[in-house]
């Protein structure tokens, strides 16, 4: 099957899971902001910088990678800064044609010129409900949920978990951690994770992208992780061929295909960070002959120099995947969504199956 253009999928409707603030800003805005505060790049015009960011981010380390965040971060420690970056993100997610994203960030990363917890969180969210407007009355509607992250390597998740809970009802849909997995492990943060299984509310853990199955086994078995993001090692867990019959998955691969548990998969990223070879390598096509609950992802759109859109293309030339394969992948993610049941069976029943069938055919 021939592969399916990044400008046609532009068109098909899009659910994303992982997608960072920080990774995603417009080169641009970097440097607009940048000049404001008084922070130094390492380039000042918006292709150059671009570039360089996808070219830092390209080393093959996980480490190496998070580097690139010192210069997003740096302009999103004001309410004007962080209103701007978010309107931006919705605009942009709608334009590509995301129809429903959960955008995560770390609240605690932009307290640097005096602002509490809450002026990030407000601020973010006026943000998101500003772009998602703009984005709706250009004929772009876009749902966005918002997880509030905890860093794995500081001591802020109870609070982080606490605001996220707090804000429930106001744009937030959930909690996560990130950050370097090695040697900061989830169990870390048991406290935070049953604190919020108590309450009831969703959260998702990084796992399984820099560090292996143990990893995943925590994230799931003591944490108690409704998805994992990325979970790309899970593959470590299987052996064997799904074309030569012989495929054997491991006991938690198998706990994990069979609980349905959502992978937040990030194809560019992933092999930017040494966790997959290529794409043509990348496990998401054994993940999905096998019938994983598999999503694919943006992770972080500067860095990765990517979109929902180029992200499928990469998949469809990689794999022969068509529409059915797209949708499939679509309608995983909005079933694993973070959102009541009802929202999510109605973009799927209204917008993305409609919209699916008319490119099928």
């Amino acid at each position: 099957m021939a592969a399916i253009a990044q400008s046609d999928i532009v068109q098909a409707p899009k659910a994303l899971l992982h997608d960072h603030l920080d990774g995603g800003l417009r080169p641009a805005t970097i440097i607009e902001l940048a000049d404001a505060v008084g922070h130094q790049l390492p380039a000042g015009e918006p292709a150059a910088l671009g570039d360089w960011f996808v070219a830092a981010a390209d080393s093959g380390s996980l480490e190496r990678y998070l580097e690139t965040f010192a210069h997003t971060v740096a302009v999103m420690q004001t309410v004007e800064g962080l209103h701007r970056v978010a309107r931006e993100c919705a605009l942009d997610l709608a334009a590509d044609g995301v129809v429903y994203a959960e955008v995560r960030y770390a609240p605690e990363q932009h307290l640097e010129r005096g602002l509490t917890l809450d002026q990030v969180v407000d601020a973010v969210n006026a943000g998101f409900v500003e772009g998602s407007a703009e984005a709706a009355a250009a004929g772009n509607p876009i749902r966005i949920g918002v997880l509030l992250t905890a860093m794995r390597h500081a001591a802020r998740s109870q609070e982080i978990a606490e605001l996220s809970v707090r804000y429930r009802d106001a744009g937030v849909v959930g909690f996560d951690i990130a950050g370097a997995e090695a040697g900061f492990p989830p169990t870390r943060h048991l406290d935070a994770f049953e604190y919020l299984q108590r309450e009831n509310f969703h959260f998702t853990i990084h796992a399984g992208e820099a560090f292996g199955l143990p990893s995943i086994w925590q994230a799931i078995q003591w944490c108690g992780a409704d998805r994992l993001g990325h979970g790309v090692r899970l593959v470590d867990d299987i052996t064997g061929s799904p074309s030569g019959g012989d495929t054997v998955l491991g006991r938690l691969a198998a706990y994990v295909r069979d609980k349905r548990i959502p992978l937040e998969l990030c194809p560019s990223s992933n092999v930017q960070t040494g966790a997959a070879r290529s794409i043509a390598e990348h496990p998401i096509g054994l993940l999905h002959d096998l019938r994983f609950r598999v999503t694919v992802n943006t992770d972080n759109r500067l860095m990765s120099g990517t979109s929902m859109s180029r992200e499928m293309a990469l998949l469809s030339e990689a794999f022969g995947w068509g529409w059915a394969e797209l949708q499939w992948l679509t309608i995983n993610a909005m079933k694993s969504a973070f959102i009541p049941y009802d929202e999510r069976l109605a973009i799927i029943t209204e917008v993305i199956k409609p919209a699916y069938a008319k490119l099928l055919g």
